[in-house]
């Protein structure tokens, strides 16, 4: 091997991913043994990574100067085709509990909004990126006017979403928004009085909800009303009779029925819906036990962690890159945490997937088109690093 066949050796990169794959296959092989849907899940899932792989692939033939120059317009293409979906008919974007989220296409189901979180975060990093070189000096106006670009640019996605009536995944948006506010160097005062008013608001109305949850849901309409009983479920699991009850009470038993070394391959035993998807984590408690469990969150502290040092030491040659790093990072964050949360009832459930473990065609191949951009930034850092050195 050359030295330049070696910058595309990130070694670490490659282990995580073989490690989540190897998770997210014997997981699924598990969960899919009730036949619920009378598919090879596991053949699908190989087929998804594998185009995902052909993805990151792709990327590598670009560099990061111009995923910067065409990051403007894959944005816009990420708001068409969410603007298409909305007026697609029902023949190929069927909505699913009241959610018009996919294209509907033969033998497979796209969620546009996947990928647009991907879009979404590169172009915001190109925004502050192109702001704090055109802004060396950091003021309070300065800083507003950068609040309200990132505020826009997510924005708009997120209106798109909202009128799919899927509140879950506008909320990945407005997590991934925030947490690009922070890292982008806005100043402390605009985040705390932007904190405070999120807060009130949320806090409103969520009181709101749970003092009034019959009027809730006739504001949110019959579509959206099974959202307002898992908040209330969230809040009281042992007062409440609704189907989400029912999916946090079995992936709890799922969870804790595993001990700590599970039941082993084929061997659960807890039936919950969606156990190849959104309750996979429930699924891996109980085949590998508090061990498996504790085993998968290393797997994502060590690729959170590896996006951390890479955002930071990326920095000097590419602010661009180092956003995007920290943009990607603020999505797998909040996708673990909130899936993780609702399985062990420290969060509302919703639909939100466990990134590269869950079954789904949309999340593996957009995280895989992220994990693309990721691989690229390093190695053109290790490119950088290898000239500075020698």
């Amino acid at each position: 091997m050359n030295k330049k066949q070696s910058y595309y050796m990130q070694t670490d990169l490659i282990i995580l991913f073989i490690l989540f794959v190897c998770v997210s296959l014997l997981a699924i092989y598990n969960a899919q043994q009730f036949g619920q849907y009378n598919e090879n899940f596991v053949l699908r899932q190989t087929i998804f990574f594998t185009i995902g792989i052909c993805f990151v692939a792709a990327i590598q033939f670009f560099d990061l100067e111009q995923l910067y120059k065409v990051s403007i317009y894959a944005y816009i293409a990420g708001l068409l085709v969410l603007a298409i979906l909305l007026v697609t008919p029902d023949t190929f974007a069927k909505p699913v509990n009241g959610a018009k989220s996919w294209f509907t296409l033969p033998g497979l189901s796209l969620q546009p909004a996947e990928f647009a979180k991907i879009t979404t975060i590169l172009y915001m990093s190109r925004v502050i990126a192109k702001h704090r070189s055109k802004f060396e000096l950091n003021t309070l106006k300065t800083d507003t006017i950068l609040l309200i670009k990132i505020l826009v640019v997510v924005a708009l996605p997120i209106l798109l979403i909202m009128q799919q009536a899927d509140f879950g995944t506008s909320m990945v948006y407005l997590f991934i928004a925030g947490m690009m506010i922070i890292f982008s160097g806005i100043s402390w005062k605009i985040i705390l009085s932007l904190i405070g008013i999120v807060g009130a608001a949320g806090g409103a109305v969520l009181g709101f909800i749970v003092k009034f949850p019959d009027l809730a849901k006739e504001i949110v309409g019959k579509g959206s009303a099974y959202q307002i009983d898992r908040i209330m479920t969230w809040f009281d699991p042992a007062q409440q009779t609704s189907n989400a009850s029912y999916h946090f009470d079995r992936a709890i038993m799922g969870l804790g029925s595993g001990q700590l070394f599970g039941k082993g391959l084929k061997g659960i035993e807890v039936y919950y819906p969606e156990a190849h998807s959104d309750f996979i984590y429930s699924v891996i408690g109980e085949s590998f036990g508090f061990v498996g469990s504790a085993f998968v969150i290393f797997l994502y502290f060590m690729l959170l962690y590896k996006l951390v040092t890479l955002g930071l030491n990326v920095f000097q040659h590419s602010p661009f890159g180092s956003y995007f790093c920290f943009g990607f990072l603020s999505l797998i964050l909040v996708h673990v945490f909130q899936n993780i949360g609702m399985t062990i009832g420290i969060m509302p459930i919703t639909g939100i997937p466990l990134l590269l473990i869950s079954y789904g065609g949309s999340s593996v191949m957009s995280t895989m088109l992220g994990l693309g951009i990721i691989y690229r930034i390093a190695v053109e850092y290790t490119i950088q690093n290898d000239y500075l050195f020698k």
